[in-house]
């Protein structure tokens, strides 16, 4: 039996939100925009600038799916 494979992820901060769900996150080393993934909208899961989010990278570089809101007292 194959195994899948484990998208990439990488934890970011909210800096700009845009029309439609889509966001502005900020790596350290990139910026990218993110959008939300269904369950978050389904779940009516709000995202503020400065939030620490986790978001599953596209592997050919495009745009990002913001997965987690992550509690900031966590993250460093």
């Amino acid at each position: 039996m194959i195994e899948k494979e484990r998208p990439e992820t990488s934890v970011g901060v909210v800096t700009e939100a845009l029309p439609n769900a889509f966001f502005r996150v900020k790596f350290k080393e990139a910026e990218i925009l993110a959008y939300l993934s269904g369950k978050m909208r389904m779940n009516r899961i709000k995202v503020l600038i400065g939030d620490s989010v986790e978001v599953v990278l596209d592997p050919y570089g495009g745009k990002g799916r913001i997965v987690r809101r992550l509690d900031n007292r966590r993250v460093a």
